[in-house]
């Protein structure tokens, strides 16, 4: 999970953020992609990298104010946002045909619109359980097969997990769950679509603030004694940044990765493999 910090006690690597003028020969030239929540944190940061790359972006969002100003970030001429909440299919009927109608194709899909709530074992509820299900699951699920009519051989579908698709978190089990069945997802998919030639991938983020953590509904102490917590226990000794992620979803999406397929990529300073 990734999440948003109020200032960090920690040394953070300074990151050049991508330009939003698009490269002619970047990595990603000519492509057309899709970024699900697009208009905050890793989202954000990968549309602003994939156009860096060369690519033509659609993002996503609930909120326009939010999706308006992403735009101006990443670059008015260079990607168009489509407001809609991908746990509901009909929000994702429409922003597939606005594609579809705009520029005929997707190349590239990276499912990253998610939802967390910290709520232990005992106070679980269907509101809750519903809730993260149906953006985590749900919305993935309904995002890639929507997608597949508009992707044509050597397409790359990104899925956004989490490093707690792997380990256990106090009052996360349903936030975890839901990050372990995407990763399950790119395994069937990935025999699903061999006969297309179309990878899918899994990116699981460390502890990355972004304004996800605002939804947790911690104290600003709370949210800072858990990342000074979990930065314990990094190999690296820091959070890491939504540029990092981006960096490594836009390897997932190019040809750099074109033997790479139905891995699960941990991003994550090294935490879960020592």
């Amino acid at each position: 999970m990734a999440g948003n910090a109020p200032r960090l006690r920690h040394k953070q690597m300074n990151t050049l953020q991508s330009s939003s003028i698009p490269h002619a020969g970047g990595k990603l030239a000519g492509k057309i992609a899709l970024v699900t929540g697009g208009n905050s944190g890793i989202g954000l940061a990968t549309a602003k990298r994939f156009v860096a790359e060369g690519a033509y972006v659609f993002i996503t969002g609930r909120r326009q104010a939010n999706l308006d100003a992403a735009i101006k970030e990443i670059g008015e001429g260079n990607a168009t946002a489509l407001r809609g909440d991908s746990s509901k299919l009909a929000d994702l009927d429409r922003v597939f045909a606005a594609i579809k109608d705009q520029k005929g194709r997707l190349d590239v899909v990276f499912a990253n619109a998610g939802a967390a709530a910290l709520v232990p074992l005992g106070q679980i509820t269907e509101e809750h359980f519903d809730a993260i299900y149906g953006t985590n699951v749900k919305g993935v699920v309904f995002t890639v097969q929507g997608a597949l009519p508009l992707m044509g051989e050597g397409g790359t579908i990104i899925l956004n997990a989490s490093a707690t698709s792997i380990t256990g978190s106090p009052a996360f089990s349903i936030y975890g769950s839901s990050k372990a069945a995407v990763r399950n997802l790119a395994r069937s998919w990935a025999m699903d679509l061999k006969g297309r030639n179309i990878r899918v991938n899994v990116i699981s983020p460390g502890l990355v603030p972004t304004p996800g953590y605002d939804t947790l509904g911690l104290s600003t102490e709370q949210k800072q004694g858990f990342i000074d917590a979990q930065v314990a226990t990094i190999p690296l000794g820091r959070v890491g940044t939504t540029d990092e992620i981006a960096r490594a979803v836009v390897f997932l999406a190019s040809e750099d990765s074109a033997f790479v397929n139905a891995v699960e990529l941990f991003v994550d300073g090294g935490r879960t493999q020592v």
